[in-house]
């Protein structure tokens, strides 16, 4: 069965960095897009960014130029590069792979980002 496991979030200053990381198995991952999507408290779940098989990207605005993704198909693991974190960047995120008979998701890591 598909298992996504996140892991890398944890409680940051504004302006620092992290880096997540999503290892995934029970898929043929090297075929298929993975994205990164967040909930914030009382918010509904957004989508962050997309890597597609052949390494297209695509970005929410509001983490344009901070934020980048990158997969490799070796480690079946997809990465989320995030710099320059603000407050509004606190949340739940979660890793999501896109599948025709229908999406994953994983449990979820908290990244905090403190004022």
């Amino acid at each position: 069965q598909v298992q996504l496991v996140e892991s890398g979030g944890e409680l940051v200053q504004a302006g620092g960095s992290l880096r997540l990381s999503c290892a995934a198995s029970g898929i043929i991952f090297r075929f298929l897009t993975m994205g990164w999507y967040r909930q914030a408290p009382g918010k509904q779940r957004e989508l962050v960014a997309t890597i597609t098989p052949s390494g297209s990207t695509n970005y929410a605005d509001s983490v344009k130029g901070r934020f980048t993704i990158s997969r490799d198909n070796a480690k079946n693991t997809v990465y989320l590069q995030m710099n320059s974190l603000k407050p509004e960047d606190t949340a739940v995120y979660y890793c999501h792979v896109e599948r025709s008979v229908g999406g994953a998701w994983g449990q979820g890591t908290l990244v905090t980002v403190s004022s």
